[in-house]
């Protein structure tokens, strides 16, 4: 049977979207695989369609619980029990479960720090393992925008398990950095499915305002005057949650504020709100967005400037999935710049904490062996967040042998080669947003890419009709939408929400 039988016969799909057929003939001809493909292309079907070929299981590392636990969720709704996520979501008795019965199990998701885990990675060698993924593996990449130090021992790992066949996924990876993730993955040989960044059904518009409060009001402007549903993206915890405030209270009715630091439970039942069209609108951090399965996404709004272009083509590539026309708009307003530039300083451990560190580790005579009971006091004491004492455990795990030998100048030479990987993307958006020539050519040729046709709708420089977004009218859709259960739950459950 031909690739489209299968796909049809698993999935009930006529046709591939860009490059998940290329991509899947080169897994099947067993050829490790590095995969680029634009958002909302569908990459997990590069692994799933294969996985029902291959005798083997297919081992997925992901880098965010939540998206993990969403794939999970989509495929068992599809009728696929064979699947679970290892990650910190199980207690430690589903964990131990699970482990001793890994050979029941087709998809295996688990986390870049589980697969690190000496009694893990002893039950997954017991395996027949098909297919390795690495799923958003441009975060294994040091000039990649989303660098993970979990993921640097993925090779390492990979070759722990028997060096199996390799598919690495991602939807923005320069030349460099897709080298990268070949050098950190120890593959020899591979083959590049690369498709271009371009959206042509996204136009790119760049609006200016003076003020904050300039900015608030037209967000609430474009938000009531463009056909949703739509998303906001912000760089705030706390703005993300006043300006969805500040909708309500300037009639925008169905709109929530999602971010990491709300708990699970909400998280999921804004995500839920969203799909099922309970929610017009969502005022989100970056938290929001991956696997998040919409496909009608009329506009994306950024409140805030990006820290660098890959991520922002990312978040963009959250609209018009189905490939109808939408639009997204970044607002800028004057010293936006100095906030991503904090934004970016402030992932990394600084100087001060570094020395810090140092100077405990010394005094208390510990080495790498001994830190594991010391974190929550370390973290307390140099007043690390969660991403700069994965950035400094990661480091500190290559000293191990030096014992009590430590230095920290390494360690602060490493840092500041980072801040300036950083700060160099934040230039490259802010060149981008000033950049007086069409922003699509902008964007490409961060890509060695070059425009082969301008849309219609291109760009703000280009020129762009904003009422061909304009909300509809009632009566201007014939249609009238039923709702079903879910709807009517999500309803029920999103006035719940704003009661409390």
């Amino acid at each position: 049977m031909e690739l489209k039988g299968y796909l049809n016969g698993f999935f009930k799909f006529d046709d591939f979207r860009p490059g998940q057929q290329e991509t899947i003939e080169s897994v099947l001809t067993e050829s490790h695989t590095i995969a680029m493909l634009p958002t909302g292309t569908g990459k997990s079907l590069c692994y799933q369609l294969p996985g029902y070929l291959l005798d083997g299981a297919i081992l997925v590392v992901s880098p965010l619980l939540s998206l993990m636990q969403d794939q999970v969720e989509q495929m068992m709704a599809m009728g696929e029990k064979r699947v679970i996520a290892l990650n910190s979501f199980l207690t430690p008795q589903q964990k131990a479960k699970a482990l001793t019965e890994l050979e029941r199990y087709k998809f295996i998701f688990i986390s870049p720090e589980m697969l690190g885990m000496d009694f893990v990675l002893a039950s997954l060698r017991k395996l027949k393992i098909s297919l390795f993924v690495v799923d958003e593996a441009h975060c294994i990449s040091q000039w990649g925008y989303d660098f993970r130090p979990d993921y640097l021992r993925l090779g390492e790992l990979r070759q722990q398990i028997g060096q199996p066949l390799t598919l690495a996924l991602t939807a923005t990876a320069a030349r460099e950095v897709r080298a990268d993730i070949a050098e950190k993955l120890c593959l020899d040989q591979w083959k590049e499915v690369v498709y271009s960044v371009d959206r042509p059904t996204i136009s790119m518009v760049i609006e200016h305002a003076d003020t904050f409060q300039e900015k608030l009001e037209r967000t609430v402007e474009l938000v009531k005057f463009l056909q949703g549903p739509g998303i906001v993206y912000f760089s705030s915890k706390k703005i993300a949650e006043q300006a969805a405030a500040y909708m309500r209270e300037n009639g925008v009715r169905k709109v929530m504020a999602y971010h990491g630091g709300l708990d699970s439970e909400s998280r999921i039942l804004i995500q839920q709100q969203f799909i099922n069209g309970q929610l017009d609108v969502v005022c989100a951090t970056s938290a929001f967005g991956m696997g998040i399965n919409k496909e009608n996404v009329r506009f994306v709004i950024h409140f805030h400037m990006p820290l660098q272009i890959e991520s922002y083509l990312q978040e963009i590539g959250r609209a018009a999935r189905d490939g109808k026309d939408s639009t997204a708009i970044l607002i800028y307003s004057p010293g936006d710049e100095q906030l991503a530039f904090q934004l970016a300083e402030g992932e990394l451990p600084d100087r001060y904490q570094i020395e810090r560190l140092f100077a405990y580790l010394k005094d208390h005579k510990l080495g790498y062996k001994e830190l594991a009971q010391y974190t929550e006091d370390l973290i307390r004491i140099c007043g690390f967040t969660e991403i700069q004492w994965r950035i400094v455990e990661e480091y500190l795990s290559s000293l191990s042998h030096t014992d009590l030998d430590l230095d920290s100048h390494s360690l602060i030479q490493m840092i500041e080669r980072r801040l300036a990987v950083k700060n160099g993307k934040v230039r490259k958006m802010i060149e981008y947003v000033h950049a007086q020539e069409c922003k699509r050519s902008v964007i490409l040729k961060a890509f060695n890419e070059k425009p082969e046709k301008r849309p219609e709708y291109c760009c703000s420089i280009c020129g762009v009709d904003m009422d061909h977004y304009k909300k509809m009218e009632p009566g201007d859709n014939e249609m009238l939408i039923k709702l079903d259960w879910k709807q009517d739950l999500a309803s029920i459950l999103l006035l719940s929400e704003r009661i409390k």
